[in-house]
């Protein structure tokens, strides 16, 4: 009896620290991102939907491939709230985010404000506030609209500028900041 009592502890002591070892590499921070931004370590992204009350993390990238159920979730996370409707999110998208989680490492989740829009919305939003574009990114999956917490959104507007990966828009009287996969401009 000692002998099968001992093999179940030695079994699960094994599972735990075979599980701990693997939980560690995957989570662990990227250390080598900072040097190395096409190294494959894995790309996670943790997001807060303030409009639905939905969180998710999940690692879309791993070995520098795309995990498409992973890429599927953050789509449907970043739908449009008032529809319901769902746009593929574009990759270099979450590449941004990813790499602004990078620099700031925020303790909390990406907060979105705006991810994807339908047209309907988009046009309905054009009409009661400023600052909605016509042929907004958001319609495409392209566009995201965040805030951090923690994270001064005119500091999170510095580094968004200073990656030149797309449009940077700066909204401090709703403290938000609006990210974009277009060309390189600021507003």
């Amino acid at each position: 009896m000692n002998d099968i009592s001992s093999f179940h502890t030695n079994r699960r002591t094994f599972l735990k620290w075979g599980a701990s070892a693997i939980l560690t590499t995957v989570f662990a921070p990227p250390v080598l991102a900072a040097v190395d931004p096409k190294a494959h370590h894995p790309h996670i992204l943790s997001f807060y939907n303030i409009h639905t009350g939905e969180t998710l993390k999940t690692c879309y990238r791993s070995s520098g491939k795309l995990i498409l159920r992973a890429v599927n979730r953050i789509s449907h996370i970043m739908r449009d709230h008032r529809t319901g409707e769902v746009k593929p999110v574009d990759p270099a998208l979450l590449d941004l985010l990813h790499r602004i989680v990078m620099e700031e490492k925020p303790r909390s989740p990406l907060s979105i404000i705006s991810g994807y829009r339908s047209p309907s919305t988009n046009e309905a939003l054009r009409k009661v506030t400023s600052g909605v574009a016509l042929n907004s990114l958001h319609m495409d999956g392209r566009a995201i609209d965040i805030r951090i917490p923690g994270c001064q959104t005119n500091a999170l507007r510095r580094l968004a500028i200073d990656l030149r990966c797309g449009g940077v828009g700066y909204y401090p009287e709703s403290d938000f900041v609006h990210l974009d996969t277009g060309p390189v401009r600021v507003w």
